[in-house]
């Protein structure tokens, strides 16, 4: 009888939670079907795009290298770079699963794991109950897929003009991710400035622009991530060393 009365509460603690989270998706992820649109997608494959790929940066690099009709080796690549700080969240989880979690909540707890859904289940005591993050996703999934159909959708019915103008609402978002933490860090503003000087390299540079946009974006991101891991190492780890 407890258990009865328990299921739905747990389920619904999460949806509650995941509400907030589906308005600010919606809002987001109608600017990246704004992108999407330009890429050639239609409402159907930005839709499916964003159930599969909940994530911003990732998907925006996903819709950019289509546009820019990049091989699938590049996006797979960019893909699993733009998005490998869900490995570090994902591990995390791991540590507040009941060990005898059923394989396939533990499959599906991977497949949606973002940076707001990660925040409100970790931040609950004891292990992870799988009908929290379902709630949460039922609500979370649909407000990020619907709005990116709807974004590719009035991308489609504006004009040109008006699609370009919001089309900035993304470097907008972008500059939210990176201006606060570049503010308080001097390592990451200083890799921020050096990899928007490295891009504009790549575009200046005779040799360096016939480079793809997806193999630049690898090169990139790798070489200077690797640059600043070397040369100023986390203050956590030199303290443990």
């Amino acid at each position: 009888m407890n258990e009865t009365k328990k299921t739905p509460s747990v389920f619904w603690e999460g949806v509650r939670d995941g509400i907030p989270i589906a308005l600010g998706y919606f809002a987001v992820s109608f600017s990246l079907g704004i992108a999407g649109r330009s890429a050639g997608l239609t409402v159907a494959q930005g839709m499916i795009a964003s159930v599969l790929c909940m994530a911003s940066a990732g998907q925006y690099a996903l819709f950019t290298l289509i546009g820019a009709s990049a091989s699938l080796w590049e996006v797979a690549v960019v893909s699993l770079i733009t998005n490998a700080r869900y490995f570090l969240m994902s591990c995390a989880l791991s540590q507040r699963i009941d060990p005898g979690m059923k394989n396939y909540h533990r499959f599906i707890f991977g497949g949606v794991v973002t940076d707001e859904i990660f925040g409100i289940s970790i931040a609950r005591p004891g292990y992870l109950d799988p009908r929290y993050n379902y709630g949460a996703m039922a609500v979370a999934i649909p407000g990020w897929s619907v709005g990116t159909g709807l974004g590719i959708l009035m991308g489609n019915l504006l004009p040109g003009r008006i699609v370009s103008a919001l089309s900035v609402a993304l470097y907008g978002m972008f500059l939210a991710i990176i201006i606060p933490p570049a503010k308080k860090d001097k390592v990451v503003a200083g890799c921020v400035a050096l990899s928007f000087a490295a891009s504009y390299a790549f575009d200046v540079i005779p040799r360096l622009a016939t480079v793809s946009a997806g193999t630049r974006t690898i090169l990139l991101t790798v070489a200077i991530s690797a640059l600043a891991a070397l040369l100023f190492p986390a203050k956590e780890a030199a303290e443990n060393a």
